[in-house]
C-alpha cells in the first residue's frame, strides 16, 4: 500500500464514521496494538507501534512493532523465525488502538518465552498458574542467549 494510507486526524465525525485510517498516537508517538491469531481469534500478544511500525506493517504484511526498551522497530520473527503474517488490520471507533489478526502457522509462537501466546498464565485465586500449553521452542536455542 502507498504511504497515503495513514492520514492526519480530522473531525470526530470523520474519525468515527469515515473510511480513512487516522490513528491517534500518544504523546510518545505510540499506539497500542493487540495481536490475535487469525484462525482462533486468541489474543497472542500486546505491543506498541509508532507511525513507522504501522506503515511497515501495512506495506509488508509482517507485524512490526516499536520496542520501547530497545528504542527501535521490531519486526516480529526477525530473530526467532516466528514471523507474524498480517491477514487483517482493524482500528477501534476513535482510532486509538490497532488490532491485527495474524497467521503464525501451525507451530508458531508469539512469545519470546516460546509459548504460542504471551498470555500463558492466569490468576487462580491468589496465584498465577500455567494455562498456555507447552512452549513451542527453546528460547535459549533460538536466541543464542
Amino acid at each position: 500500500m502507498s504511504q497515503t494510507c495513514i492520514h492526519e486526524r480530522t473531525s470526530k465525525e470523520e474519525i468515527e464514521k469515515g473510511l480513512k485510517l487516522q490513528p491517534k498516537f500518544d504523546a510518545n508517538g505510540l499506539i497500542p496494538c493487540i495481536t490475535t491469531e487469525v484462525h482462533t481469534n486468541e489474543v497472542i500478544m500486546f505491543a506498541w507501534m509508532n507511525e513507522e511500525a504501522l506503515r511497515h506493517t501495512i506495506e509488508t504484511n509482517k507485524a512490526t512493532y516499536f520496542s520501547r526498551s530497545r528504542g527501535k522497530l521490531w519486526v516480529k520473527g526477525e530473530s526467532s523465525g516466528q514471523i507474524q503474517w498480517v491477514k487483517e488490520l482493524r482500528t477501534d471507533c476513535d482510532q486509538d488502538v490497532i488490532l491485527i489478526k495474524v497467521d503464525i502457522g501451525e507451530k508458531g509462537a508469539a512469545c519470546h518465552t516460546g509459548y504460542k501466546s504471551c498470555f500463558y498464565r492466569k490468576l487462580d485465586g491468589v496465584e498465577l498458574i500455567y494455562d498456555g500449553g507447552e512452549p513451542l521452542f527453546d528460547p535459549a536455542e533460538v536466541y543464542k542467549k
